[in-house]
């Protein structure tokens, strides 16, 4: 199930409704490439001490696990990952961290339990940054120029190129 615009404002303020879903997310997040992001879901009471998890991929039963807890509150970190669950709040928060354009997918909070685990989907989208925008304007730039130049020495080659003599 994913969130009205009232429950998003609600859960953005950290305020979670237990007992009214099982378990919500964001329907999407957005990064920078460079930076880094942070996803909260929320879960169901029912839930606090079950494993929670973060994976990829738009196929919920093929999904690659990233990182997940231990069903504990302890704080999981796996290469640029991080999971961490706050029992008191039923949520847990999902932290991606230096980010790139690869990263943008299909992502999915999901808590593991007998038969088949719940997931909520989540679209994360990874944009250039300032710096990778600026870089790729002064790129764009530079081969403007490169053409220019190449345009220029062909027009002077061709006027240089000498005549037949007869």
């Amino acid at each position: 199930k994913h969130l009205g615009l009232l429950e998003l404002f609600l859960m953005h303020l950290g305020l979670c409704f237990p007992g009214s879903y099982e378990i919500t997310g964001p329907n999407a997040v957005r990064g920078l490439v460079g930076g880094s992001l942070t996803v909260e879901c929320c879960y169901a009471s029912t839930w606090k001490t079950y494993s929670k998890w973060w994976c990829r991929g738009s196929i919920w039963r093929r999904c690659n696990i990233l990182v997940q807890t231990t069903g504990s509150e302890q704080k999981v970190k796996k290469n640029k990952v991080s999971i961490r669950d706050n029992q008191k709040n039923f949520t847990f928060s999902v932290t991606m961290e230096e980010l790139t354009e690869t990263d943008t997918d299909i992502y999915w909070c999901g808590i593991e339990k007998s038969g088949t685990d719940l997931g909520v989907e989540v679209k994360v989208t990874i944009d250039p940054g300032k710096r990778q925008r600026e870089r790729e304007r002064k790129r764009e730039r530079e081969r403007e120029v490169r053409e220019r130049e190449c345009v220029c020495v062909f027009r002077a080659s061709s006027v240089l190129v000498p005549e037949p003599h007869s």
